[in-house]
Order: structure tokens, then C-alpha cells, then sequence
């Protein structure tokens, strides 16, 4: 059980997370500096806020290192906002847990 505001437990990604991922996949590039042939989402923890935080794992399939974690807000429906990157950390290992930002 996670605590009131903070980050829920590592959870399967859904199709949700993948088409979150799909939306945001050419950010994600822009900040790593890269282009991303595979871009699929493992696994999720994520944070009600005014709208919602992601940590996203993804695989990237390029190197022994090949899952990056991806900081992903999605402002509230209501808002209609498309979601936007607001970190990615790259040459990270599936064994990996996702971390938030400090």
C-alpha cells in the first residue's frame, strides 16, 4: 500500500501506459538524444496529482542496457492536455526499480 500522494506500487503496464508512451515517444528522443525503434512499456508506478505523474519502465531493445524510465505528467481529462515528458533517465537494466525524482 503506498502512502496518501505518493507514488503507487511497480504495476503492469496497461494498454493506457502504452498509448501514453506512443503520444510522448518523440519527446522522449528529443531529451535522450536519440531516436527509439521499440518503445515499449514494461511496468508503471504512477501518482495522482492535479492530473497524473508516471514513472514509465520501457524497453528500448538497443543495448545490454536497453530500458529507459520515462517522467510522464498527464494533466486531468477535463484539461485535454497532451501528456508531456518531463524526464528520462537511459542505460537502465530491467531489474531497475522505478524511483521518483527527488
Amino acid at each position: 500500500m503506498h502512502k496518501v500522494g505518493g507514488y503507487s506500487e511497480e504495476k503492469k503496464a496497461t494498454e493506457e501506459v502504452q498509448h501514453i508512451c506512443d503520444q510522448v515517444k518523440s519527446q522522449a528522443g528529443a531529451k535522450a538524444g536519440t531516436t527509439f525503434n521499440k518503445f515499449e512499456a514494461i511496468s508503471y508506478r504512477s501518482q495522482v496529482v492535479a492530473g497524473t505523474n508516471y514513472i514509465i519502465k520501457i524497453d528500448v531493445g538497443d543495448t545490454p542496457l536497453n530500458y529507459v524510465h520515462l517522467y510522464v505528467y498527464q494533466s486531468l481529462p477535463s484539461v485535454g492536455s497532451a501528456p508531456v515528458v518531463n524526464d528520462i533517465k537511459t542505460g537502465k537494466k530491467e531489474s531497475a526499480p522505478l524511483e521518483p525524482i527527488n
